[in-house]
């Protein structure tokens, strides 16, 4: 007898082939049986009329905190994501010395938008090697889960506080020798951040960004190479403006050091700039022609993310404006408050070293979310540039007034995603090219300012009900095979049998996400953004459900996937 029978539904198997009539039978963690099956299961799930596809993988999220307080990995599992890679950019919570505590959390406070007192009540933070932290999940979540180790982590375990310099020699070799224990105990492979954009609780660079290139980044990718199943993942500068020649050197020397693809987030495509996008892409193809492969994360949705003044969010990014938005509240306002640092602000915000972040200063383009004063009741969901007009005052004195009133609280949304019919176009072919991955949803990071982990939802509604640029058999093939193939994912990303039971029921008629929610749902009383999902009725992991009609239930099957145990090599070549 069988565990479980999908029966009658679509399958769409994630190879890309078009959508058949199946039943899928499961025993086990096991597909067994994808066809007509005839045998009794203990349990049958009706699927007439719906699609049953293979569960989603996200190549790009921050779940290393959030799964200790959240097994789930919501809301990415209740849209459909079965496996997650977390780990990225270079921020992990392993390896750790007691002494790195305090740091770690503050820096991963700042850079990565989780909150400080979800992190101090939620985690035990008793571990110190990079198989120890793994260790905390075995047995524990209810999603499968990766894990890079992160290149700050390796730096701050072996130079204390000491990172704000060139590594010795000695230190690099010790680090070197880290990296190779945390893949040994199973790390996925090695991420590092040599962004402007990422720094610590200090308002300092984050530690990787001091690392030397060729004595001590290519090092330690060197040593990626000598475990299998292991894979390379970055982020530097031109990854938010536009690469120059030595960065797309250095990706490229990575991947030729470790033999491993290099995937690094996120592709940014709009027609308004086309030259930007095919000189991003091009450094792949630059890349392909010296032997190496490097691969661009793309989101196949818009994100909007929410502004502050009071949490850290890209205005802190703008040349001038972090030395401000950094002081204490009180004395933050009343600088606020001066028409002369507004028009500071607004000048510096021009300047050319902004690049593409001056555009977060279209105030007339925002609308606001949540405010918190009587003196705002009534303007959420008001645009500012419209507000402006109605008060004779500019977009930047409306802003500034009202943000000053909430006491820096107000939410602001940008509201600057490209919709137009050309860029959709574009995107739909830069999806197509062998060098692009969807992914780079940051899902379990940037809480209070965005929540990506709907775009699978999103994405297959669309392709379903709405614009509908590719086939949905196409779409599940990019969030499934596409990814479990790049990372080397064993018997994942497929509905086969013998494969891994990682299976979706999708109704094909409802399949999207809701709207953005603030839930106030984290340890420590802090709160985070979120998204229902709809249309996602089961969702299988290992061949046991973890949602049911939109419900979690209360198995948790996931696995710790462990490089070279659970996954296979992937080498340069496509």
């Amino acid at each position: 007898m069988l565990d479980v029978i999908i029966k009658g539904g679509s399958v769409v198997d994630g190879s890309g082939a078009p959508a058949r009539q199946a039943d899928v039978g499961i025993k086990g963690d096991r597909i067994v049986a994808v066809g007509r099956i005839d045998e009794a299961a203990a349990t049958v799930v009706e699927a007439a009329g719906k699609l049953v596809t293979p569960g989603f993988v996200d190549p790009h999220t921050h779940y290393d905190a959030q799964l200790f307080w959240d097994p789930y990995a919501t809301p990415s599992s209740l849209h459909g994501v079965t496996t997650v890679i977390a780990g990225n950019c270079g921020f992990t919570l392993a390896p750790l010395e007691a002494r790195d505590a305090d740091f770690t959390r503050r820096m991963m406070a700042q850079v990565e938008g989780m909150p400080l007192e979800a992190l101090e009540a939620g985690l035990p933070w008793d571990w110190r090697t990079f198989g120890e932290f793994m260790g905390k999940f075995e047995g524990r979540v209810g999603v499968n889960a990766a894990f890079m180790v992160g290149h700050s982590a390796l730096r701050r375990f072996v130079m204390g506080e000491a990172t704000g310099r060139t590594a010795t020699p000695a230190e690099v070799d010790d680090m070197v020798a880290l990296l190779h224990q945390s893949l040994d105990a199973g790390g996925l492979g090695f991420s590092t951040s040599l962004s402007f954009t990422h720094i610590d609780g200090d308002g300092q660079p984050v530690p990787s960004r001091f690392a030397e290139w060729s004595q001590e980044v290519l090092k330690l990718t060197r040593a990626v190479r000598d475990h299998p199943g292991t894979t390379l993942e970055f982020i530097i500068d031109g990854c938010v403006g536009q690469f120059n020649d030595a960065e797309v050197e250095l990706m490229t020397e990575m991947s030729l050091t470790a033999q491993r693809p290099l995937n690094w987030n996120v592709l940014q495509v709009s027609a308004s700039n086309r030259a930007k996008y095919e000189h991003q892409l091009g450094a792949s193809r630059r890349a392909a022609e010296r032997g190496a492969r490097v691969v661009a994360l793309a989101m196949p949705v818009n994100v909007h993310q929410t502004m502050s003044f009071l949490t850290h969010c890209a205005l802190h990014l703008l040349p001038g404006w972090g030395e401000i938005l950094r002081m204490p509240v009180p004395e933050r306002i009343e600088a606020l408050k001066s028409q002369d640092v507004r028009a500071r602000m607004m000048a510096s915000a021009q300047l050319p070293e902004a690049g593409g972040l001056s555009g977060l200063t279209q105030w007339s383009r925002y609308s606001i979310g949540a405010t918190f004063s009587a003196q705002n009741e009534g303007l959420a969901g008001r645009n500012i540039g419209e507000l402006a007009k109605e008060r004779g005052q500019t977009p930047t004195d409306c802003v500034f007034d009202i943000v000053i009133a909430d006491d820096l609280k107000t939410v602001l949304w940008p509201n600057s995603g490209d919709e137009s019919a050309e860029s959709w176009a574009l995107r739909a072919e830069a999806w197509a090219d062998d060098h692009v991955m969807l992914g780079g949803s940051d899902a379990g990071a940037h809480l209070d300012r965005m929540c990506g982990a709907c775009y699978p939802t999103q994405f297959l509604g669309d392709c379903l009900r709405g614009r509908k640029l590719m086939p949905a058999e196409r779409a599940v093939q990019l969030m499934t095979q596409t990814p479990a193939r790049h990372f080397g994912l064993t018997d994942r990303g497929e509905l086969r049998e013998g494969w891994k039971a990682d299976v979706l029921v999708i109704d094909p008629d409802r399949v999207g996400a809701g709207p953005v929610v603030r839930a106030d749902d984290l340890p420590g009383d802090a709160w985070r953004l979120t998204a229902a999902a709809e249309g996602v009725e089961h969702v299988f992991v290992n061949g046991r459900e973890i949602v049911r009609s939109g419900e979690l239930t209360n198995a948790l099957p996931g696995q710790v996937l462990r490089s070279g145990k659970d996954t296979y090599t992937v080498l340069t070549k496509a």
